[in-house]
């Protein structure tokens, strides 16, 4: 019994600190590549989020009808209607993006 107790305490430190690492690692993307349009809120009421229609992140029903495929792909394609680009795609890594949706997630209300 103490035996797998004191296995389980490192265990559980280490899953701790990677899971605050990467929620950490998520923001700092996020800060660094979406909160020039969408806000370092997730509101979306920046100059350019404003400009090009951002969706409100902090919004319960817009969280809902996010789907975490569909977010990956707007980052890693980008976003365009007829001619006009409403974000350029992102040269971010797979664990980067998904890292940052993580993150963006952390906005619901």
């Amino acid at each position: 019994m103490k035996k797998s107790l004191l296995l389980a305490i490192p265990a559980a430190l280490v899953l701790a600190f990677t899971t605050n690492a990467f929620a950490a690692d998520g923001k700092t993307i996020y800060a660094d590549n979406c909160a020039k349009c969408h806000g370092d809120d997730g509101k979306g009421q920046t100059k350019m989020g404003q400009k090009l229609g951002a969706k409100d992140y902090t919004d319960a029903a817009v969280q809902a009808e996010l789907k975490d495929e569909n977010v990956f792909k707007s980052v890693k394609e980008g976003m365009k209607k007829d001619d006009k680009t409403f974000m350029k795609p992102s040269e971010l890594s797979d664990e980067d993006i998904k890292a940052s949706i993580a993150y963006l997630r952390t906005f619901k209300k």
